[in-house]
């Protein structure tokens, strides 16, 4: 049984009661992403990179190297956690990116102008006959719980949202980020909202870290509340995440 509790967010009653997440101001920075979809590999050999995977890695670290801060990351697993909204919907392309960049700057101006540059477009060319889907774009921050920490190796989200209302997406999500503080210990993320018009399939993505595979991918697999709370609500709201974790390239 549903019920609906607002105009953006729809309850489920029964589905279970969770803390709900404490959200700091957001950053004011610029964001700029390059997601590339390379390989097909199952869930836990995405080590295995291709020739054409090894050359676009480094292409994008000697981007990065040459940013203030700028990071490369390589998908670990694509985890369960879809749900039925994607389900019925088989026109909607899975994101499966495998590799991605990601560049934070002063301002969400200084990002476009880095998007608009020379050197960011004659690296979306030299990548993108590398890829089987290429998509960038450049985003602000919009809902913030702490600083990823980028500094050390750990297990990084890229949670690629697709939705039919952008207020409803943030509003689940707002209510379903406490499951993830409480269940996993999460203490950070940063959710990026692309700039108009620059990546309609992806309304929000949501960019946060753990330590190990150890902290988020049994409560992903094994947390019967992950389907009952998390999946359900995005489901009754019209909303699917499509989460990859990945490591970053050193």
């Amino acid at each position: 049984m549903t019920q609906s509790v607002s105009q953006d967010l729809v309850l489920l009653e029964g589905a279970g009661q969770f803390p709900q997440v404490t959200l700091q101001p957001v950053t004011g920075a610029g964001y700029l992403v390059l997601a590339l979809e390379i390989d097909h590999r199952p869930p836990f050999l995405f080590g295995l990179a291709s020739a054409a995977k090894r050359q676009a890695t480094e292409r994008l670290r000697a981007f990065a190297a040459r940013q203030p801060d700028a990071h490369v990351f390589i998908a670990l697993v694509i985890p369960p956690g879809r749900g039925a909204y994607l389900r019925r919907r088989p026109q909607i392309r899975p994101a499966r990116f495998d590799l991605v960049l990601l560049v934070e700057t002063a301002t969400p101006e200084a990002a476009q102008t880095l998007q608009a540059s020379d050197d960011c477009q004659a690296l979306l060319a030299a990548t993108a006959p590398l890829a089987r889907r290429q998509a960038a774009f450049s985003a602000t921050n919009i809902r913030h719980i702490g600083p990823v920490d980028h500094a050390r190796q750990g297990v990084f989200l890229f949670n690629w949202f697709t939705a039919e209302d952008l207020d409803q997406n943030l509003a689940v999500w707002n209510y379903t980020a406490g499951w993830f503080t409480d269940q996993t210990g999460l203490d950070n993320s940063t959710v990026l909202q692309p700039q108009a018009g620059q990546a309609p399939d992806w309304p929000l993505v949501n960019h946060c870290r753990w330590e190990g595979l150890s902290d988020i991918l049994p409560a992903l697999i094994f947390k019967r509340s992950f389907r009952a709370y998390v999946l359900a609500h995005f489901a009754a709201n019209r909303t699917a995440a499509m989460p990859v974790l990945y490591r970053l390239a050193r």
